[in-house]
């Protein structure tokens, strides 16, 4: 369980900004961007999962930087699975968003920070009430470089004694992502008014834009 928000925030706005000497990531293989959205933009990739993808892309689709949000599966067995198989438990995969992102406009750890804060690291194979190892928190990394920083900034976390239980968080080589089914794209922007949408998703949109106002896409 987070200790404190608040607390939380100010630990890892500290440790991000003493991660920001790091050298950028060199020689990333973007999987799935499209050309016409790489055109003169320094482009990177990397694959997360945290809980539902609806929550993750909602976030991330206004933290500036952000060029590119497609929620997808990640991580299993089955080839080209559905949204059904996958809520199954049985291929293996999890619910995953791929970011595509400008680095000239936003660092890998800067996602990261986003990416801890607005979800519960700690909780194994689940968040809130969606329950099941296709909700687990994990980062696909693409490159030795982002494998690098996300393991030193878990370890960095436990240390500070930031949660009252270790991250689970798994930190797992892309292999293969495929993208979800047309309406899970763009999902919260398309559906607000929905019932989830506004009980889920609107609080921690609400919690992104009061703690990273700074960071948030004009």
């Amino acid at each position: 369980m987070l200790k404190s928000s608040w607390k939380l925030f100010l630990f890892i706005s500290v440790l991000f900004f003493e991660c920001r000497g790091s050298s950028p990531e060199k020689n990333n293989k973007l999987t799935t961007a499209k050309k016409s959205t790489m055109e003169n933009v320094n482009a990177d990739t990397v694959t997360l999962g945290g809980g539902c993808f609806w929550c993750i892309e909602a976030v991330l689709l206004n933290l500036n930087g952000v060029v590119e949000v497609s929620s997808g599966y990640s991580g299993g067995k089955t080839k080209n699975p559905t949204y059904r198989e996958v809520c199954s438990g049985m291929t293996g995969h999890a619910e995953v968003v791929q970011v595509v992102y400008d680095r000239t406009k936003v660092r890998f750890e800067e996602i990261l920070e986003v990416f801890f804060t607005m979800h519960d690291p700690t909780t194994l194979n689940r968040q809130g009430n969606d329950v099941g190892t296709q909700y687990r928190s994990v980062i696909f990394y693409n490159s030795p470089e982002q494998k690098e920083i996300s393991e030193k900034i878990i370890a960095d976390l436990n240390k500070s004694g930031a949660y009252d239980s270790p991250i689970v968080t798994q930190v797992e080589a892309l292999t293969v992502y495929y993208k979800a089914e047309d309406y899970h794209q763009n999902y919260f922007n398309n559906n607000s008014e929905q019932g989830y949408c506004q009980y889920v998703i609107q609080p921690k949109l609400d919690k992104f834009k009061k703690v990273f106002k700074d960071k948030m896409k004009k």
